[in-house]
């Protein structure tokens, strides 16, 4: 089968701009489907009973040479009775081009409810961070006036702002990422714009049968990019059974984008495909103890390569106990034995 090159060259383009992106700072991926949510939002530091540590790392097609790869590493803890206090190191690396940096996070908790053992809790959140640009050309060969060798880096900060809230059984988020323009000494062109602003807005409900050990959980998460107006929705199934010492949890998110990328074969019809990955992912929480798995599968007719996503969470919960909730909220009631 013959795929007409231009085609695969608008395909590429696609890609390759989600893919930019995605990567000005920390990609959104379905991390906060694994107990990760203060990774999206800073208005979750400290909403929890207890504290918490989560390492992830994430590897694209490993059949693939130079492929993305995320690492994080985060952690958030209240302090006092209504701040939170957070922060993330990242490092995201994408063949010869790789972003890394560091943020910090401050929330403030407001409890409505008359004790806390009835959660209706409206949290803000705000981060700021320092972040690396950098551009490995040593190993580049031919010769390009724009491409002077070395390692060229560039440095800037960005903020996020958010707020949550949790009535119960039902939680809802809104986030805004990138907030400040910036434009990059590392690009030479207007390919990538100074605005990155994205919005993110999630929400969902917990459901949990009565006389029953298991609890399900509907939700989804949108988001819009300023600049490029583009969109994407996921929708995800989340199951969770209670244990005597913590939890299994497992699910499955499906995520679409509103715009697509043209393409035809044999020069034929031309076509048009959204990017759309399906995502299952299962884990464990035992005692202060997390481990979670997530794949994440391609259903696009042209993929680069078919081998998937994989990336593994560890977490472990620290701190006091504070006082669970008469509610099924698994993201704030946290089991310490």
């Amino acid at each position: 089968m013959k795929v007409n090159i231009t085609g695969i060259i608008f395909f590429g383009l696609f890609l390759f701009l989600l893919k930019t992106e995605a990567q000005e700072i920390i990609p959104t991926y379905s991390d906060y489907l694994t107990d990760n949510l203060y990774l999206l939002h800073p208005s979750m530091a400290g909403a929890s009973n207890m504290n918490k540590i989560r390492l992830t790392a994430r590897q694209q097609w490993f059949d693939v040479n130079d492929a993305p790869a995320l690492q994080t590493l985060s952690g958030h803890a209240r302090v006092g009775e209504k701040v939170g206090l957070g922060g993330i190191v990242f490092n995201d690396q994408n063949g010869n081009f790789s972003t890394r940096g560091v943020y910090g996070s401050f929330a403030y908790h407001l409890l409505f409810s008359r004790s806390e053992l009835d959660l209706n809790q409206l949290s803000f959140g705000i981060s700021g961070g320092i972040i690396q640009h950098s551009l490995d050309q040593s190993g580049f060969t031919g010769f390009d006036p724009l491409i002077g060798g070395g390692n060229p880096r560039d440095f800037y900060a960005n903020m996020d702002v958010g707020v949550s809230y949790y009535y119960l059984d039902f939680f809802a988020h809104a986030t805004a990422k990138n907030l400040l323009a910036v434009r990059r000494d590392l690009f030479y062109s207007d390919a990538v714009p100074s605005n990155q602003r994205k919005y993110m807005f999630s929400t969902g409900y917990v459901i949990n049968p009565r006389l029953s050990s298991w609890s399900y959980e509907p939700s989804i998460l949108f988001q819009w990019r300023e600049q490029t107006a583009e969109r994407s929705i996921d929708a995800n199934m989340k199951f969770y059974r209670g244990l005597e010492s913590g939890q299994l949890f497992g699910g499955f998110s499906y995520r679409r984008s509103f715009e697509g990328a043209e393409y035809n074969i044999d020069g034929n019809e031309v076509k048009n495909q959204q990017l759309q990955l399906l995502t299952p992912f299962v884990g464990m929480e035992y005692n202060r103890f997390l481990f979670a798995y997530t794949y994440s599968h391609q259903l696009n007719s042209l993929v680069l390569s078919n081998s998937g996503f994989h990336q593994i969470t560890l977490g472990y919960n620290f701190g006091e106990n504070r006082a669970r909730y008469d509610c099924v909220c698994p993201a704030i009631n946290q089991k310490s034995r």
